[in-house]
């Protein structure tokens, strides 16, 4: 795939990121719009391992939920077990993170994903540790925000996908289009969108009524080109995992995912 594997990235992924490695060159499509950068929002943000930021691997985004402190991003992100080792950024952009990191403490996903790696089920929600803030103890949620989650859009609806491409700091992208389907997954087309972008959400909507509508994942564990994006669908068994992470449920263990089939 293109957009966010960090399947095989992970052995060599902090020697090729440091001496410059581009991605392959993709050509762009004509009749879709282009990513644009910008200064970021407080309820996405890049995902991390523990002790290689400013190397961001993944995309993740703020969920509202019992316990105000749920991420959600890609299942195939997530290949340390307990999810424990990963921190999120919240609104990072250029190279800095304006809400602080924040350290991963369990992670939750369909039992599909866990037992087949399902890539109907490739999403995962990822439960925060709260952390001073001014002095005081603070969860995600209370100072960044949260987006609804939402459900698998019907075409054409118009949405707004966010990520971080694969680097050290720099600053997240965002494009404006419509979706379609493709077969039982959700589709998006926009240039731009490389590796480190899966989990990034689709949003639609707008203030208190936004919601992710899907992440960067699914078929392909998101698709082949950096034009092509997919999402798996958002059902029964994405509220399921969001509701055990916001209570505290038995977490999952991740086992490391498959290739991503392109």
């Amino acid at each position: 795939m293109r957009p966010g594997r960090f399947g095989a990235i992970a052995v060599a992924l902090t020697v090729a990121c440091l001496a410059g490695a581009a991605p392959a060159a993709t050509a762009v499509t004509r009749q879709v719009p282009s990513a644009t950068t910008f200064a970021g929002t407080p309820s996405v943000g890049a995902l991390f391992i523990t002790g290689l930021f400013p190397l961001h691997i993944c995309t993740a985004s703020v969920v509202r939920s019992a316990d105000h402190s749920v991420i959600m991003t890609a299942a195939h992100c997530i290949r340390s077990g307990t999810g424990k080792g990963y921190q999120f950024a919240p609104g990072f952009h250029d190279g800095k993170a304006p809400y602080g990191k924040w350290d991963v403490v369990a992670a939750y996903a369909a039992p599909a994903w866990i037992r087949r790696f399902d890539d109907h089920d490739d999403f995962a929600f990822l439960v925060v540790a709260p952390k001073r803030v001014d002095g005081r103890l603070r969860y995600l949620q209370d100072v960044t925000g949260g987006n609804r989650l939402g459900r698998t859009p019907p075409p054409g609806t118009t949405a707004t996908a966010i990520g971080y491409p694969l680097g050290v700091g720099g600053s997240g992208i965002h494009c404006r289009s419509t979706t379609y389907r493709k077969g039982t997954f959700s589709g998006f087309r926009c240039n731009g969108f490389r590796d480190g972008t899966s989990g990034g959400p689709w949003l639609a909507g707008h203030g208190s009524r936004r919601r992710v509508v899907g992440v960067v994942g699914g078929l392909h564990q998101g698709g082949c080109s950096a034009t092509q994006l997919y999402a798996s669908p958002l059902g029964k068994a994405a509220r399921r995992a969001l509701h055990r992470a916001g209570h505290h449920g038995r977490a999952d263990r991740f086992p490391a995912p498959p290739g991503d089939g392109c």
